[in-house]
């Protein structure tokens, strides 16, 4: 029989800084420890999505094409492991006709040894999906109603306005009156870069590509 850890960070720089992963690591010592199991490897998955089906990552395919019947893995939560419940209902079949157990620290240990386990690791599983659409969802909806406000979330700073301390769009004087020009220019049929060398000032220089960038934003009003 053989212990397997696994353990995952999403991002780069949570590899690079190494904190999430050292308490994971630290959470399998102590249970392995506590129940008398020890570690025959743990696999690291460094900066990959949980959306990420289990065997469709590095090191989650590398787990599953060493398991044998009898073989014990350990995680320290769920969100680790899966992130779809669908995900974690499939791999969770396929241990357990493999007989291999899976156990998630943070639900109590084996969630496929027993009909109870089971059942209890299918509720959470599906309930956790079904959270994280929710904060999609809100975070999604914020988003939309702060830039229906007028805030700036991020991205290219559309020409002829800037960013004030409350992080709203407010306009440009000096931008705006470009705007103005680049259009009355483009319908007297002048072309792109015609119209950049002709509104670009000292201080504000202007491409043929903002020019276009410029024209598609007032069209779009």
């Amino acid at each position: 029989m053989s212990v397997y850890g696994y353990t995952r960070v999403s991002t780069m720089a949570q590899c690079e800084e190494g904190l999430s992963l050292d308490a994971q690591h630290r959470q399998l010592r102590g249970y392995a420890m506590m129940n008398g199991l020890e570690l025959s490897e743990i696999f690291v998955e460094r900066g990959v999505s949980g959306w990420k089906p289990l065997s469709n990552r590095p090191e989650g395919a590398r787990l599953t094409a060493s398991l044998c019947s009898g073989d014990v893995i350990l995680c320290p939560k769920l969100d680790r492991m899966f992130r779809s419940a669908r995900d974690a209902l499939v791999v969770s079949d396929e241990l357990k006709k493999m007989e291999v157990s899976l156990h998630l620290l943070d639900l109590g240990g084996d969630v496929t040894g027993n009909g109870i386990s089971r059942m209890f690791f299918t509720i959470v599983a599906a309930f956790a999906e079904f959270e994280r659409d929710r904060i999609a969802e809100r975070i999604t909806d914020t988003k939309v109603s702060e830039k229906a406000r007028g805030r700036y979330l991020g991205g290219s700073r559309p020409f002829g306005y800037k960013v004030d301390e409350e992080g709203f769009l407010v306009r440009d004087e000096d931008e705006q009156r470009i705007v103005t020009q680049v259009v009355s220019l483009r319908e007297a049929g002048k072309s792109l870069r015609v119209i950049a060398l002709k509104v670009s000032t000292p201080e504000i220089k202007i491409s043929h590509m903002l020019v276009r960038r410029i024209l598609n934003n007032a069209y779009a009003l």
